[in-house]
């Protein structure tokens, strides 16, 4: 097994064909869904957006990946690192947005913080970011609350007819005192 990252308690490395039910579960989930596009998937659909892509190969380190528990092996949700693709420019060189979901039924439990620390700190350490980004829906006070935790800061508000979101990001503390 290809191990991408750890933390204290999680272990993050490529998706499976064994997480696929965690996964659509999770996709299923309307309380799990309410930020997360706003409506329940369908198992059929759910599926279809299952990270096949990795189940080939590891070539690339930015990616969502499972979130495993070290201690069960259980497949408790995803998170990772991917390029900041901005509107009109294209992938941001040296910057990579933040992501993180974990099912339900884990909430609660640090896991999500555990993780975004981990990744903020590979993305200093290993891939030598400048700056991380993120968005998250307004309503969604639990992420705001983790990801003004890990320092990141407000930067933006997107106002949308259905959703809006918030806009964060965090500088390298490194490349401020460059």
């Amino acid at each position: 097994m290809v191990i991408i990252l750890e933390s204290e308690r999680l272990l993050f490395r490529p998706h499976e064909l064994a997480d696929i039910d965690s996964f659509c579960a999770m996709e299923m989930d309307p309380e799990f869904r309410r930020y997360v596009g706003g409506y329940a998937r369908s198992r059929e659909d759910a599926e279809r957006k299952f990270p096949k892509g990795q189940l080939q190969k590891v070539t690339d380190r930015l990616a969502v990946w499972a979130a495993v528990l070290k201690s069960t092996g259980q497949y408790v949700g995803r998170c990772g690192l991917f390029p900041h693709l901005k509107r009109g420019v294209g992938i941001v060189v040296g910057e990579a947005a933040l992501s993180y979901y974990f099912g339900r039924e884990h909430w609660g439990l640090g896991l999500a913080s555990e993780a975004g620390a981990a990744f903020v700190k590979f993305g200093w350490e290993e891939l030598r970011l400048s700056r991380i980004v993120t968005t998250v829906q307004v309503e969604n006070g639990a992420s705001v609350h983790i990801l003004e935790k890990l320092g990141f800061e407000l930067i933006a508000t997107e106002r949308g007819s259905h959703r809006s979101f918030y806009e964060f990001a965090l500088a390298n503390p490194e490349s401020r005192n460059r």
